[in-house]
């Protein structure tokens, strides 16, 4: 192995590690997409979370809800050429309310905020994002193909075939 072929495998490596942190400190988050600009304005980031909870999750606002660690817009600034209301994240204190409140939000499918749809995912480093993106196409011919196509971090395929 040449120094330029050692070279490259430590850049892939330290690329690779790179991401992995940045995942692991977006790890405890929350992003909400869709919800109309300006809305934060008279409540704050963190009341639309706890309404968004609340209307479409009724039961889980009984238990004390999570500790909200940090809740803001993203990117700071809005772009003018974006027509998309920026993204909302939530910073949670603990992994286990994070992964409760998107596994709710799968089983029940259409999340609204005040009658409007929108969306909640994990957020992820960009490169992690680009990776699973990647899967999109194949993903949806699966799921035509009733295999149940899942995505386990970062990016690997999972699927069931005649129920295995």
């Amino acid at each position: 192995m040449d120094a330029e072929q050692k070279r490259e495998k430590r850049l892939k490596t330290n690329e690779e590690s790179l991401r992995e942190l940045w995942d692991n400190v977006k790890r405890t988050n929350i992003r909400i997409i869709g919800v109309p600009e300006g809305e934060e304005r008279e409540k704050g980031t963190e009341k639309i979370f706890q309404e968004i909870i609340a209307e479409n999750f009724p039961n889980m606002g009984k238990e004390p809800l999570t500790q909200i660690q940090e809740a803001q817009r993203v990117p700071y600034k809005i772009n003018p050429r974006r027509n998309t209301p920026r993204h909302i994240l939530i910073k949670l204190t603990k992994i286990k309310d994070k992964e409760k409140i998107l596994k709710a939000a799968r089983e029940k499918k259409q999340i609204t905020y005040k009658g409007t749809p929108i969306r909640l995912s994990a957020d992820f480093s960009a490169e992690t994002l680009q990776a699973r993106r990647e899967w999109h196409d194949i993903l949806n011919v699966m799921k035509g193909k009733n295999l149940q196509p899942r995505l386990l971090y970062p990016a690997r395929l999972s699927f069931r075939f005649e129920g295995e």
